[in-house]
């Protein structure tokens, strides 16, 4: 019952809110990650864009309006990690607030010695577990029509979303039942105690950012899979092989389409 219900809700949203046939072809000759989608996928991922485009308030902050072009920027690179996952993997959260550039963020944070320190850090994006997504319009901008490898704020913060979908954001996201935790659990940990390793000896092969916790390993490595799957795969091949298997897309063949 609870399923016929939902494809009727889906069908009727995307019969009264489907987007305009000029906003598609344009996303979809200006955004480099869409280029190279097969017919499948490319009508999946308008059908699910469409959908969270709905499910989503998306506003701008700071006097930056928000224009339907903009809104499906983010929600159709938001929704391309979801290609192949559960529908409902972006369910729970229902605000995206977006800033024309970096924000800070005001915390309080105690040291090894406990001793509290201010802190007012800048920002391109945030992800609260149980809340609002926050991204800056100038980071979406610089990552969604050029490439930059290994560098792509929305499917940073959406990755974290997947992540926090075992009640936890710490870089173990819901895995597939043909998915051993076993494995997914000693290619990451491999991957990310190699890149301590190679940081403390003043080596880099990708962002050093990944070093800060397992959460942001993952997510970042996620920016990798979808923005420069050939890095990835050089440095971090286990992981890659897992990540495949996780969003259940092979990036890499897409790569060279």
């Amino acid at each position: 019952m609870f399923s016929r219900l939902r494809r009727f809700l889906v069908l009727r949203t995307l019969r009264r809110h489907g987007l305009p046939d000029h906003l598609w072809r344009k996303l979809r000759k200006e955004l480099y990650l869409l280029h190279n989608l097969d017919t499948r996928q490319a009508v999946e991922l308008r059908k699910l864009t469409t959908l969270l485009l709905q499910e989503k308030a998306i506003h701008g902050v700071q006097g930056l309006e928000m224009t339907l072009e903009m809104k499906a920027v983010i929600a159709s690179q938001a929704c391309l990690i979801t290609l192949e996952l559960d529908p409902a993997s972006f369910d729970g959260w229902k605000e995206l607030i977006v800033y024309p550039d970096t924000f800070k963020v005001e915390r309080t944070v105690t040291d090894e010695y406990g001793v509290a320190h201010h802190q007012a850090s800048p920002l391109s994006g945030e992800s609260w577990q149980n809340g609002p997504l926050i991204l800056s319009w100038a980071d979406v901008l610089r990552d969604s029509y050029k490439r930059q490898p290994g560098s792509h704020v929305i499917i940073h913060e959406f990755a974290h979303k997947l992540d926090a979908l075992n009640g936890r954001v710490n870089g173990m996201p819901p895995l597939h039942p043909d998915m051993p935790v076993e494995e997914w659990t000693n290619a990451l940990s491999k991957a990310y105690e190699h890149l301590l390793r190679q940081l403390e000896a003043g080596k880099q092969s990708i962002n050093p950012y990944a070093a800060t916790n397992p959460a942001e390993f993952f997510a970042v490595l996620s920016e990798y899979f979808f923005t420069a799957p050939d890095v990835l795969k050089q440095h971090c091949g286990e992981v890659y092989g897992q990540l495949a298997a996780y969003y259940r897309q092979d990036t890499l063949s897409r790569l060279h389409n």
